[in-house]
């Protein structure tokens, strides 16, 4: 029997016939042909954006690498950022090209997660995003609720953006900017459109950081800004079925559900097409209105750190646990 190897652009390909991961549905073959045949439509959302990514390795757990491993070809681009919470330099991949992606394929990567900054400028973000989870057992089609009372958020403050299924169980709204507001400033208008999303609908949405104040609504995640990262448009996902996030028309959400999109049906779902460059807005100038009520928002997880540690001390003193 021959050995299990083939080769893509000088790229050494290795047991493509292997499960992905337990309950995948699908090979290393599989998820190789996908990001292969996805090539023209993953790498411009990657390119030239501190990667990191999420792997699965026989007999161990997924686990996200940022830091490149030293066996890492030297033809692989790479920058080098500061990483303020650890407090050390990481080396971050740059995926640009079709034998980057081919190489992080052979590597078992599954899931893409580029940041919102480009390595050409750190201060500014490309775009405002909004994370829109439902609640535990919740359908996606609370999700997509949560995601209309969004845009109609963006709507009144002048401003639009496209909408892609997370490839778990959410959506993700992606409003592209000018590149005139600096990062502080876009994390504030990104709590203040998840907080005006919330007077619309409070039945439905909440900004609610910690969990059990949730009480069953989706949760409208405004954190995904200054350094965070955000599975791109067109990646798979480590879920059964290997889904992936995917572009969806506003006035379609309504029919699709994120298992529709997977490593095997989507290539023939796109066809030709680049619905997520297409669906894409011209990229906006940051409205004033939302950075100004942003930052009299707290941050969500410095408030629920004081919070949980105000609950504890109410717990230990036995006091009403009321703010």
């Amino acid at each position: 029997m021959a050995a299990e190897k083939e080769e893509r652009d000088g790229v050494p390909l290795t047991n493509l016939d292997q499960e992905l991961f337990p309950g995948a549905g699908a090979t290393k073959r599989d998820l190789v042909d996908y990001l292969d045949a996805v090539r023209d439509r993953i790498v411009p959302v990657l390119r030239d954006r501190p990667l990191s990514v999420v792997r699965v390795l026989r007999g161990q757990d997924k686990f996200m690498q940022k830091n490149l491993p030293k066996y890492t070809p030297e033809w692989v681009p790479r920058t080098k950022v500061w990483a303020e919470a650890s407090h050390r330099e990481v080396l971050y991949a740059l995926c640009n090209d079709r034998k980057t992606l081919l190489w992080f394929a052979n590597q078992r990567a599954v899931e893409y997660h580029p940041t919102l900054m480009t390595i050409a400028d750190h201060d500014h973000p490309t775009h405002l995003i909004m994370d829109l989870d439902p609640p535990e057992g919740g359908a996606f089609t609370l999700a997509v609720q949560a995601a209309r009372l969004v845009r109609q958020a963006l709507a009144d403050a002048g401003m639009d953006g496209a909408v892609k299924t997370s490839g778990s169980k959410g959506v993700h709204v992606f409003v592209p900017l000018d590149g005139t507001a600096a990062t502080w400033d876009v994390a504030a208008a990104t709590r203040a459109v998840a907080a005006r999303a919330e007077r619309l609908d409070p039945a439905l949405a909440t900004t609610a950081f910690i969990r059990e104040d949730r009480h069953g609504k989706v949760f409208l995640d405004a954190t995904r800004s200054g350094g965070a990262s955000v599975v791109a448009a067109y990646s798979p996902r480590v879920r059964p079925g290997v889904p992936v996030s995917f572009p969806v028309a506003w006035d379609d959400l309504d029919d699709v559900t994120p298992a529709d999109f997977t490593v095997h049906t989507a290539p023939a779902l796109l066809g030709d097409r680049d619905p997520w460059a297409a669906a894409m807005p011209a990229p906006q100038k940051l409205d004033a209105g939302l950075v100004e009520e942003g930052h009299t928002i707290p941050v969500a997880r410095v408030a629920a750190m004081h919070e949980g540690k105000r609950r504890a001390r109410a717990r230990r003193t036995g006091t009403p646990d009321s703010p």
